[in-house]
């Protein structure tokens, strides 16, 4: 591998990218049919091929400016030493009532493994019960691991595993702990969520709710994939991780439906120093839904208090930032640019975002708040530099399909960090 050895730290959403961990779509896209689609947890099915295209100008961007690790390259290593292709075989076979199988993936090439666990591994119909089981796979294909922001979070020096709050994605999680604890590239602190909790405990996370705004302030939303009892086990190792100092993290609650509020990077991300991206019906105007800030301090929870929201919370810590509405000002185009992932940008560098392509009145928005937006293809070609406050865009037709932007596709490695 030519990437060398990488210190994990991440402080905030928008210092520049030194470093990021990408898993390009593959064949486990297309391994799903309509009968499986829910279970996927897509909203319909993808092209593969023209997914593929545009999640090259993903990665085509990020290779300008930081150092890409790919999940499969990297599993492959991790398969490659003999103790640790047993472990996490053991871990994912039990896991998956799949132990039968064992033996058989025991003995595959790393390569040919690292495929299998990734795309699925058809079912052997040799019993009854196999048969009477009616399933195509004995393991599931991985259809959301191109989110990779979703089954491990970096803060700081540190990773958290998550939990995830469905269990087509446990193996996500599996299989990024494997990477962080045993591919020799990454120097951190590792929590795995799944070591404390048995099968059926309400504690779930995914990195799609969870947001580093500064060194002592986590913004974490609290919906259908993290779950109140998940927030509590973050907070009570963050606490005990941090003795010292005083530390806040504001909750965002969020509606468990339509599917497009499924994590807080989906209606509130980060743009600059100074701005953010937001969708206003969910984060500045009355709802239902409540806003907390939980503050800690010397280790221990000091104040769990409601706040009028978001913005008006991080005003009172120093963080004053002006709203980038998604969609614009009409209700129509702000709630269709949401749910193609409008609100979902991703920070390469201060004021420097990633985001699609197809969210024109999200564009417009942007330009009118001093973003000057070129394409990815300018960049990729070189006629376009990335440079000054910009919104480079990626076409977005397939890729939205699935149920996520820019920041789910990315999980960031190494941040500089910003001066505030």
């Amino acid at each position: 591998m030519d990437n060398p050895a990488v210190t994990i730290d991440v402080r905030s959403e928008i210092g520049r990218l030194n470093a990021v961990l990408l898993h390009s779509p593959g064949a486990e896209v297309e391994n799903m049919t309509p009968r499986n689609v829910q279970r996927a947890l897509y909203s319909d099915i993808l092209n593969l091929s023209i997914a593929q295209e545009e999640y090259s100008q993903l990665h085509n961007v990020l290779a300008k400016v930081a150092r890409i690790y790919e999940v499969r390259t990297l599993l492959k290593k991790v398969l490659d030493s003999e103790k640790d292709r047993a472990e996490l075989l053991q871990r994912i076979c039990v896991g998956e009532n799949a132990t039968q199988y064992y033996e058989q993936l025991l003995e595959m090439p790393s390569f040919r493994l690292a495929s299998i666990l990734i795309e699925g591994l058809p079912a052997e119909i040799n019993t009854l019960t196999s048969y009477l089981g009616n399933e195509y796979y004995a393991l599931y294909p991985l259809y959301n691991f191109y989110f990779t922001r979703d089954s491990a979070v970096t803060i700081g020096n540190s990773v958290l595993v998550c939990r995830m709050a469905n269990r087509v994605r446990m193996r996500e999680s599996i299989i990024m702990e494997a990477i962080y604890r045993c591919s020799g590239l990454f120097s951190c602190g590792i929590t795995d969520a799944n070591d404390f909790h048995p099968a059926g405990s309400p504690v779930t996370m995914e990195g799609g709710d969870i947001l580093v705004l500064r060194d002592d302030i986590l913004l974490v939303g609290n919906g259908s994939r993290t779950s109140s009892q998940g927030i509590d086990f973050m907070i009570d190792r963050f606490r005990k991780s941090h003795p010292e100092g005083t530390f806040h993290v504001i909750v965002q609650q969020l509606p468990h439906s339509p599917e497009s509020f499924i994590h807080l990077d989906m209606v509130f991300t980060m743009l600059d120093r100074d701005s953010c991206m937001i969708f206003e019906p969910l984060i500045l105007n009355d709802t239902q839904y409540q806003t907390v800030d939980i503050t800690i301090s010397d280790g221990k929870v000091r104040a769990i208090r409601p706040v009028q929201n978001i913005l008006r919370a991080l005003k009172k810590l120093g963080m004053d930032l002006k709203p980038v509405i998604c969609g614009g000002s009409d209700e129509w185009d702000q709630e269709r640019e949401q749910w193609h992932s409008g609100a979902n940008s991703f920070c390469i560098a201060p004021g420097q975002i990633l985001t699609y392509a197809r969210n024109v009145h999200t564009l417009e928005e942007l330009d009118r708040n001093g973003f000057n937006i070129i394409s990815a293809s300018d960049v990729i070609s070189g006629k376009e530099a990335i440079e000054g406050k910009c919104a480079v865009t990626i076409a977005g037709s397939e890729l939205p399909r699935g149920g996520g932007g820019a920041r789910c596709m990315t999980m960031p490695l190494s941040r500089k960090a910003v001066d505030w």
